[in-house]
């Protein structure tokens, strides 16, 4: 006799979480993963783990900005919007003002 196993179908629940996780980490949710009920319970376990990449990681920390208008007060002159928006833009301003 053979010795096999049936893999479970993932449930839409599943599936619906598991699309949720991959839009709030921004990444590929793999197709033979979703056909799997345990590989697909195991994905899940591990990107619930990771930390959801965000908008704010993008921008300058509020030390750098009170840095970046201390420098500007000092030169007399006015940090442009766009660094507030980006931390690279920001390190660079300030790289550049010292």
């Amino acid at each position: 006799m053979e010795n096999t196993t049936h893999a479970l179908p993932a449930t839409p629940k599943q599936i619906a979480y598991a699309r949720s996780l991959a839009l709030r980490n921004r990444t590929l949710l793999p197709f033979e993963v979703q056909q799997d009920r345990r590989s697909l319970s195991a994905w899940i376990d591990a990107q619930a783990r990771l930390t959801p990449v965000t908008t704010l990681d993008h921008r300058p920390t509020s030390r750098q900005v009170a840095f970046a208008e201390k420098l500007a007060r000092i030169k007399r002159r006015a940090v442009p919007d766009e660094c507030f928006r980006d931390k690279g833009l920001m390190s660079k301003w300030i790289d550049g003002n010292k």
